[in-house]
């Protein structure tokens, strides 16, 4: 068999493989390309199934902006409110969890991997299981609807930290040893060198935390209780909270909330691409 039908008949053996691929890429976007078209049609259109765009997404949008002040959280409140929040939370999340990383993998004793062990187990607990007591925590400390109150759970999350730790197996002790050398203390170490060489690792979790503070509902509707401190999914489920729904204005506001983060994922889709893989720069 020549080289050129070997190459055909693998290409042939694929076809089953291409054309699965392609359904389960449809299916995966259906979601998105119904939620867009949505946004575009009237409550009557949704309701029948429409699944094309319509002409209707300026009156949506006008009728979201009319419509926030009969809800307790307005839409630039909620907005504001998730931007500050995510914000806020990736940052510290960030430089915690990097920092955690980074001591687990570069400085190990036997005590320390016992530690990260026990941090490994922590991920089996659902984050249900603990609401109650970090309400609890919480209502204590008097942080109920503020921003420590969203942000301290979710500072130092156990899957964070495994990623910094597994992605920092790749860094070069070598430059470490160097910098000790040249006189560099261990702090200058980690801001002035791992973090610089760490960027595709820092991209990947920031896409990644941002969109889990900007996305959570079930901890902000348990600790955001004013109305002035809610976000946007806690807004979006209010305007679905009535005994009429307009599903068009819905739809647009789901849009609208979910423009942040997909605009932050592409502008950071290739470094969040090599981040993953473990990629050192």
């Amino acid at each position: 068999m020549t080289e050129k039908k070997k190459i055909g008949a693998i290409q042939r053996r694929l076809i089953p493989s291409y054309i699965f691929l392609i359904l389960f890429s449809l299916f995966s976007i259906f979601p998105l390309f119904w939620m867009v078209t949505a946004a575009t049609n009237t409550t009557v259109d949704v309701s029948l199934g429409r699944l094309w765009f319509g002409s209707f997404s300026a009156e949506n949008f006008k009728t979201l902006l009319e419509g926030a002040p009969f809800f307790q959280s307005k839409l630039w409140s909620a907005m504001r409110n998730s931007f500050f929040y995510a914000g806020v939370q990736t940052i510290l999340s960030l430089f915690i969890c990097s920092l955690a990383g980074y001591g687990f993998e570069l400085y190990h004793d036997k005590a320390k991997d016992a530690l990260f062990g026990v941090l490994l187990m922590a991920m089996m607990i659902p984050g249900v299981a603990t609401m109650i007591p970090l309400f609890s925590m919480m209502s204590k400390m008097k942080m109920l609807s503020s921003v420590w109150g969203f942000i301290l759970p979710s500072l130092a999350t156990p899957f964070m930290i495994m990623m910094f730790r597994q992605n920092s197996r790749n860094f070069p002790v070598e430059i470490m040893n160097a910098a000790r050398i040249d006189g560099l203390n261990e702090f200058g170490i980690f801001f002035r060198i791992y973090m610089p060489v760490m960027k595709s690792t820092y991209a990947a979790a920031a896409v990644i935390t941002f969109m889990n503070a900007w996305n959570a509902y079930l901890w902000p509707r348990v600790v955001l209780k004013a109305p002035e401190a809610q976000t946007m999914p806690l807004f979006i489920a209010n305007l679905a909270g009535g005994y009429t729904i307009d599903y068009g204005a819905l739809m647009m506001s789901v849009v609208f909330c979910s423009l942040p983060t997909v605009i932050i994922f592409f502008i950071l889709q290739k470094q969040f691409a090599e981040g993953i893989t473990g990629a050192v720069k």
